[in-house]
């Protein structure tokens, strides 16, 4: 914990920040929803193969409709060159402006959520520093991705979008919260990958050069990669150096690794092979799924810690693996194997929230959460809450809070905000419920 916090401190820091490993990019968000928000709001949500354009409108009494259309970046688009990709996305942003008759010829207010490593300089301005999940756009890396996409609606000719703010979908889901719960101050997402940002004094983000009038900004801290450093490599194993080594981005993400979605079956999968090699699980045999790597989903862990009784999800997980007829005992290992790996993941979560918490020295914090891990696991909740009571400083009270839909609604929910900013008392030129 107090690596993290160091990690964070140095960060923060402008002599500090170029060294450091935990990057704590500034994200110019300073102001979090109030309630007052009105109007309709486009949000685009781009993190993967997928990616949505959606359609927000807030009224009075917390009013909320929102409608949302899923569409593909088809594989030659995602290897192809960057114009390519953005002129697909103005595209398919027309085609939803026209299916839901929205005014063409107003400018309409988009939060943009890219859930790829960004450099932030301005509200509306960030830099892409590399591509992940499959994507390698030629042209796209250091560039401004909001101007990318505004010269590419501009050069259609046929709608008019007002881009008001990029983020990541972690502070989509601090904003998701917040206009729910105006306590929110930090949000973590635990799924594929895992991330956390919080809620900062602005004289403690030195990097920052916007607005010093107000007091906070939104820091988003990249902790995946926590312990890139060595910091973590007392308390790394065997498997998590094996899983490091055999992934894409070797020696990077290596907090993210013992956490994360994308990594917790495999860690599962590598001890089972491990074990069973010494003769101490399933009498020394195993399936050529349990030997490929991959197999193991991180789905298998939820499933198999869901048992009541009987073993009968461990089975019927085995069974899919290849393994059947296992012993009781096998049955009571792989369980075993599988707790002691998703309580290791929560507890090293809550070791992160704990130095945020005891950090920010706020008495009361509300922690939006999201991720499919957190979501589907059946104990990850109550993991995380046990272990951030004992780390925190025992005047300080918080609670977990399911983010509904933090990279599409918070999105918009920026866009809101910044609206709301400039024009305090009028919508955003649309009549309102």
């Amino acid at each position: 914990m107090n690596d993290m916090d160091g990690a964070i401190r140095q960060g923060l820091g402008k002599d500090t920040n170029p060294s450091s490993i935990v990057k704590c990019y500034v994200t110019y968000v300073q102001d979090l929803p109030n309630g007052t928000e009105r109007g309709k709001f486009l949000a685009l949500d781009l993190g993967g193969t997928n990616f949505r354009v959606l359609l927000i409108e807030l009224g009075e009494n917390n009013y909320f409709h929102m409608d949302s259309e899923i569409f593909k970046v088809p594989a030659h688009i995602q290897t192809g060159k960057g114009t390519e990709l953005f002129d697909h996305i103005a595209k398919c942003l027309a085609e939803f402006i026209k299916k839901h008759n929205l005014d063409s010829k107003k400018a309409l207010p988009l939060g943009f959520t890219f859930s790829f490593p960004l450099r932030q300089v301005g509200l509306t301005k960030g830099y892409l520093n590399s591509w992940t999940k499959g994507f390698n756009c030629s042209g796209v890396v250091d560039e401004d991705v909001v101007r990318l996409l505004k010269e590419a609606i501009k050069r259609r000719k046929d709608v008019q979008i007002d881009v008001c703010g990029i983020l990541n979908d972690t502070t989509g889901t601090l904003m998701s919260c917040a206009w729910k719960n105006p306590n929110t101050k930090i949000a973590v997402i635990v799924g594929t990958g895992c991330n956390a940002c919080y809620v900062e004094k602005v004289e403690n983000a030195e990097l920052f050069d916007g607005d010093k009038s107000k007091p906070y900004v939104i820091v988003n801290t990249e902790w995946g990669a926590f312990g890139d450093d060595g910091k973590l490599d007392a308390v790394r194993t065997k498997y998590d150096q094996e899983i490091d080594e055999d992934s894409l981005n070797p020696g990077q993400q290596r907090f993210e690794k013992m956490i994360s979605g994308m990594y917790m079956g495999e860690i599962v999968r590598l001890a089972i092979v491990d074990l069973a090699n010494q003769n101490k699980l399933f009498e020394g045999r195993l399936s050529e799924q349990m030997k490929t790597k991959g197999a193991f989903g991180t789905s298998f862990v939820s499933d198999i810690e869901s048992d009541k009784a009987n073993y009968r999800e461990t089975l019927k997980v085995l069974s899919e693996m290849g393994i059947n007829d296992p012993s009781l005992v096998d049955c009571a290992n792989v369980r075993y194997i599988c707790e002691c790996v998703s309580r290791r993941s929560a507890h090293l979560v809550s070791a992160g929230l704990a130095a945020l918490l005891n950090k920010m020295d706020e008495k009361t914090v509300t922690i939006g959460v999201d991720g499919s891990v957190y979501r589907f696991h059946p104990y990850f909740h109550k993991l995380m809450v046990e272990k951030t009571k004992q780390l925190i400083k025992s005047d300080i009270k918080f609670d977990l809070m399911l983010s509904e839909d933090g990279s599409g609604r918070g999105a918009a929910l920026v866009a809101a905000v910044a609206v709301r900013d400039e024009l305090p008392s009028v919508t955003n030129g649309f009549s309102t419920k």
